[in-house]
């Protein structure tokens, strides 16, 4: 299912259902994707053919039932001020450049991928190159430019989340992604541009605003069904809940494993505010918390800055042996 993800404002959380709800959504005018879940239809059983929600719980595109009445993002000051909008040497031109097998200087530094899996466990996946390549789509979109050719990373299938901040307080600009697992190559573009385009909470995405984005790329892992809904790790999982609102329909929201760490939440706290994300509008109660059907997740997440990737690609772009500016270079004054 297609679902998003990131940071949510802090909010009051309580039992009783929220002062002056109105319409079937439940969701505050927060502007955050805290567990958005733009379904597909059938997957992973969420939701009838064609429904999209989004990852507030609620439907996509607001109207009766809309988890999604939030308002877009204020302007924001600072947060990559000075940095020049260079676009990428892959847009439309050749190959997406990728690391040469013997550089002659060293990469620039780039951040390190967050995993809430178990130390050890296995090879991260999810990489620099990635965040990269949806800088690359999204950059190729908005100018025009022939989008950018297959990269060099791995195309192997995975539920995946495309979250986009902006500004130096990393506010929320768009986030939606699958719990269908996809080839990596397709659901990065597909939900790179979803993400910033298509998030019915925020208006779609600008040219001006590609210096101060910060983009995350989520890939997730170890989904695991579990009996008791305190059954998961804060910081540790993520969690999509399934259950049945007072007027009998089958409801999910979903948080990425940052979302309850980030808030100081503990488990009922997570747990109440996923229910009114996903429109639960009726007071919570203990036994109505039992009878909600949880998923646990884990996930490897990479971010990088607009700063940060202009870096990265300049230095794959001479290292490579390329003496002039690819174009689109030209474009700019």
């Amino acid at each position: 299912m297609a679902a998003g993800c990131c940071g949510v404002k802090k909010q009051k959380l309580s039992s009783s259902p929220p002062s002056g709800s109105g319409g079937g959504g439940g969701a505050s005018s927060s502007p955050h994707c805290s567990g958005e879940s733009q379904c597909r239809a059938g997957e992973l059983g969420l939701g009838g053919a064609g429904t999209r929600l989004n990852g507030l719980g609620g439907l996509a595109g607001g109207g009766s039932g809309s988890g999604c009445t939030l308002s877009p993002p204020q302007g924001c000051g600072g947060g990559g001020g000075g940095i020049s909008v260079s676009p990428p040497p892959s847009c439309g031109v050749g190959t997406l450049l990728s690391p040469p097998a013997a550089a002659t200087s060293p990469s620039p530094s780039l951040p390190s991928a967050a995993s809430s899996s178990s130390p050890g466990s296995r090879k991260m996946v999810v990489s620099a190159e990635m965040c990269c390549f949806c800088f690359d789509v999204l950059y190729c979109h908005l100018y025009g430019y022939q989008q950018p050719r297959t990269p060099r990373f791995t195309n192997e299938p995975y539920p995946l989340f495309v979250t986009w901040k902006i500004g130096r307080d990393k506010r929320l600009r768009g986030c939606i992604g699958t719990f269908s697992a996809m080839n990596l190559h397709s659901g990065l573009r597909e939900y790179t541009l979803t993400s910033a385009l298509k998030d019915s909470r925020f208006p779609p995405m600008t040219r001006d605003e590609l210096p101060r984005l910060f983009c995350s790329v989520s890939l997730l892992t170890n989904f695991e069904d579990v009996c008791d809904y305190l059954d998961w790790e804060v910081g540790v999982h993520g969690i999509r809940i399934e259950f049945i609102n007072e007027k009998g329909s089958k409801r999910t929201a979903t948080y990425l494993p940052e979302v309850a760490k980030e808030q100081g939440w503990d488990h009922i706290q997570t747990i109440d505010s996923l229910l009114r994300k996903g429109g639960y509008k009726a007071p919570i109660t203990n036994e109505f918390r039992k009878t909600i059907k949880l998923t646990r997740y884990r996930s490897e997440k990479m971010t990088l800055s607009y700063a940060e990737y202009l870096a990265h690609r300049q230095h794959h772009h001479f290292q490579n042996g390329i003496g002039h500016p690819l174009p689109p270079y030209n474009h700019y004054s």
